[in-house]
């Protein structure tokens, strides 16, 4: 039986929106709580329960102070968007090393670390098998590597024999602002595909993946281990966009997109983010993600040693997003 989360504990990014469902479930679980926050940080969906530390962990500000007597650390923080390989080494890269030395300099015991990466740090599956945790991984995108090289960050230090990496494909639910997009696109009737091929992603609501990240910290055979989480079955992108617009009650219309004029219109997008020094979801590495038709995985080793499965269906897990943006004003249908 797998004991209590040693607590109190630490987690990074707590006001994003992977890290503020965490927070919510272990704070629900009377879990203490610190999370480690910028000053510019929005606190609007933290527990004011909730121990804050302020702090940067690419400048290392704060974390001699946030690592302090915490037996376990989620490192959640991370770059989904930047404008350069540089920027998205940083964030995620030269961040979590910052961390993992603030861990190990502390003295005393080493805390359970449980490190959110991806399923980017992996890439996608060549041939629509889903990938395992064992198979060499091959990122295709400036993100994917710094995640992959996050995990080797992880695994060669003191603190990796006490490390827990997760790696969660697609997360979709409430205060997302990346696959949002998509819903804004089937708001307006319309799919956007890539090539002409049907392409199939795993994919995990975020309240499931709250859930495997407290097992992950609770279990006694997690430590030193990697684990892909998700549903079970992946999905098309035309199923989540069909499930989607018949919650919106809106006809949908699919446009092919040729794959050169899609790279184009990415380094447009870029372009207008460097202007705007304001990195945005469209650009060409998201583009060349898009184009592959498999980006899935096998979430055996999770259920036999987390004991974990994903409790949310799409449907329903689409409906409930769906509300809650439109309750919240970020999406109108």
């Amino acid at each position: 039986m797998d004991a209590p989360i040693q607590g109190p504990v630490l987690v990074t990014g707590g006001t994003g929106f992977v890290g503020s469902h965490l927070v919510e479930r272990l704070t629900g679980l009377g879990v203490r709580v610190r999370c480690l926050v910028r000053r510019s940080s929005s606190l609007q969906y933290l527990p004011g329960k909730v121990e804050l530390v302020y702090g940067e962990l690419v400048t290392g500000e704060g974390l001699e102070e946030a690592v302090g007597g915490m037996a376990t650390v989620f490192h959640v923080a991370g770059v989904t968007k930047a404008l350069s390989r540089a920027a998205f080494l940083e964030g995620n890269l030269h961040g979590t090393q910052n961390l993992v030395r603030a861990c190990q300099a502390r003295g005393g015991a080493l805390p359970r670390f449980v490190h959110v990466s991806s399923l980017a740090a992996a890439g996608p599956s060549p041939d629509g098998a889903p990938l395992d945790e064992d198979a060499a991984p091959h990122p295709l995108t400036w993100y994917g590597e710094s995640k992959l090289r996050a995990e080797e960050a992880v695994r060669a230090s003191e603190l990796g024999r006490r490390a827990v990496i997760l790696r969660p494909p697609v997360v979709y639910g409430p205060r997302d602002t990346d696959v949002l997009e998509v819903f804004r696109s089937v708001a307006r009737g319309i799919m956007v595909r890539i090539g002409r091929g049907e392409s199939y992603f795993s994919y995990l609501h975020v309240s499931d993946l709250a859930e495997a990240l407290v097992r992950a910290a609770r279990s006694e055979a997690a430590p030193g281990r990697t684990y892909f989480v998700a549903n079970p079955e992946p999905a098309s992108w035309s199923e989540f966009a069909a499930a989607a617009a018949g919650v919106m009650g809106r006809r949908l219309r699919t446009v092919t997109v040729p794959f050169r004029v899609a790279y184009a219109f990415g380094w447009l997008a870029e372009a207008g983010s460097r202007r705007r020094r304001k990195p945005n979801i469209v650009s060409r590495q998201k583009v060349l993600e898009a184009r592959c038709r498999y980006w899935v995985c096998n979430v055996a080793r999770a259920r036999a040693e987390l004991g974990f499965r994903a409790s949310r269906p799409l449907g329903e897990g689409i409906a409930e997003t769906l509300a809650w943006y439109k309750d919240a004003g970020w999406l109108k249908y």
